[in-house]
């Protein structure tokens, strides 16, 4: 499914300065990596050539570093060598955010970890730093935390936003069915075909957080910043499925 329109966020409070340059959303399931999925890798080989696709895109707004911003279970800055682990989900890797020549953890959460998946897949030298923000974070803070980002930029910064839709999608769903999923899913999909901040950071949190929606706090922090950072920006959602009973949506901003 794919689809695009323009929407303004409002007047920029940087006069000519524009630090965001773009931004994609890409769900975070660790499937997405062929080494976790094993014989079924080829079941999302869909999501993974829209993720690319979003990212391609991405980079073609010529951004100078790449911020990615994910739901974790609190809110913090990683160092740009810190790593994440997909042990836990039967692989034996770890996956390096940026710089390999000093020292980091093995902090990202699972969303920033696939996210680095997929920059590094795409061979970019450019730096790329990540936040994480809590998943129980209110739609104020995340709009706080987003507008503190943009505001920190002072070189032009490309945004990836990890985050999955609700995961009630079906009986097989991993919480159940829920008839409520489905247009909550519609929901987020046009407000980011339409770059419609206001519909997201009206999202409910108590809603989201019965739906298992993984993405809520990440989607509102971009809107924080894109509104931040102000003028007319146009959207393109690139993908929407929910093959595992999770909602999967992949969408583009960049300035109209």
């Amino acid at each position: 499914m794919t689809g695009s329109a323009r929407g303004r966020t409002g007047a920029s409070r940087y006069g000519g300065r524009v630090p965001l340059v773009a931004a994609a959303v890409c769900p975070h399931p660790p499937l997405l990596v062929p080494e976790v999925a094993g014989a079924a890798a080829g079941e999302l080989d869909d999501l993974r050539a829209a993720c690319d696709a979003a990212l391609a895109r991405l980079l073609a707004a010529r951004p100078e570093q790449i911020l990615l911003i994910g739901g974790g279970p609190r809110t913090a800055r990683f160092n740009a060598a810190d790593e994440g682990s997909l042990r836990g989900y039967g692989v034996d890797r770890h996956v390096r955010l940026w710089k390999v020549n000093c020292a980091g953890g093995v902090r990202l959460p699972l969303s920033l970890t696939v996210g680095a998946w997929l920059i590094n897949r795409t061979g970019t030298e450019l730096p790329r730093f990540a936040e994480s923000v809590a998943a129980d974070a209110t739609a104020t803070e995340c709009a706080a935390l987003g507008a503190d980002l943009a505001r920190r930029a002072e070189r032009r910064t490309a945004l990836l936003v990890l985050g999955d839709g609700s995961a009630c999608r079906g009986e097989k769903a991993p919480g159940y069915d829920d008839p409520r999923a489905r247009p909550y899913d519609e929901g987020v999909a046009r407000a980011l075909a339409t770059v419609d901040a206001d519909a997201l950071l009206g999202l409910d949190e108590a809603a989201s957080a019965e739906l298992r929606v993984a993405g809520r706090a990440p989607w509102q922090v971009l809107a924080g910043a894109v509104r931040a950072t102000g003028g007319a920006w146009r959207g393109e959602l690139h993908h929407d499925s929910a093959p595992y009973g999770v909602a999967y949506l992949v969408a583009t901003w960049e300035p109209a």
